[in-house]
């Protein structure tokens, strides 16, 4: 996994930047109820989304939260006095916290029982009666049936944690029921193949470890296609809804 301390600095510039926040944002907006008075975004980043959630829906009390400290220290300079540094496995904050609870790009990151742990507190901080939203199937979104897509099909796969149903059953299991899903556009994420590579000598491919041979095999057959820089078509994420019972 990537070390987000040491990202945070380059972390929105190599993923989309504002256009890419800005659909993630609008599309968590329109799973919320209106009458949502307090938000909170687990693993936040860097709160580029987390503004937005804030500035887009007047009157919306919006918290973060991040492990990273480098993170967690960029959202709070984006929403000062409403991000801490904390485990989305163990929140700090109190049950029935939050009218909607929001976590993108993070259960893809964990395994089976930290996903487990985090939509369980997701659901303990949430009120009865609030919404959670999370992304899922985030691996599978990067698919766009490309050249690029092509030459890494035979890679390893890691399991994918954030599967819809998974999540869906998680979520059933702590009492949610499904409350709407949403897609929106990974904006200015459409892979390049020298992008592709530099991405791979990165570790962004967990299974093809930095210097590996087999991560050095599909660069150099990354390094053949055309256009090196050309952009690939961009990714489409998705969300899914869940309701905690008012009763």
């Amino acid at each position: 996994m990537l070390d987000y301390d040491k990202e945070a600095d380059a972390y929105d510039a190599l993923r989309g930047g504002e256009p890419r926040a800005a659909a993630a944002a609008e599309a968590v907006l329109g799973l919320l109820p209106q009458d949502c008075a307090g938000l909170l975004d687990v693993a936040c980043g860097t709160g580029i989304v987390t503004r937005r959630l804030a500035a887009g829906r007047p009157g919306l009390r919006v918290a973060g939260v991040d492990l990273a400290a480098a993170m967690a220290r960029m959202a709070a300079s984006r929403l000062p006095g409403r991000v801490v540094v904390g485990d989305s496995r163990r929140l700090p904050f109190p049950d029935a916290s939050f009218d909607a609870v929001v976590s993108v790009w993070l259960l893809h990151l964990l395994d089976d029982t930290d996903v487990r742990d985090v939509v369980a507190e997701c659901v303990r901080v949430l009120r009865p009666g609030g919404v959670y939203v999370t992304t899922v199937d985030k691996a599978a979104a990067h698919n766009v049936g490309s050249d690029i897509d092509a030459v890494l099909a035979s890679r390893p796969r890691s399991p994918a944690h954030d599967a819809a149903g998974t999540v869906t059953a998680l979520a059933a299991a702590q009492g949610l029921t499904a409350a709407g899903q949403a897609r929106f556009p990974g904006l200015g994420q459409g892979r390049s193949p020298r992008r592709t590579i530099a991405d791979l000598r990165r570790g962004w491919f967990v299974t093809l470890p930095p210097g590996g041979p087999r991560t050095e095999e599909f660069a150099a057959r990354l390094a053949g296609l055309p256009d090196q820089d050309r952009p690939r078509p961009d990714p489409e994420f998705s969300l899914r809804a869940f309701r905690r019972p008012a009763g």
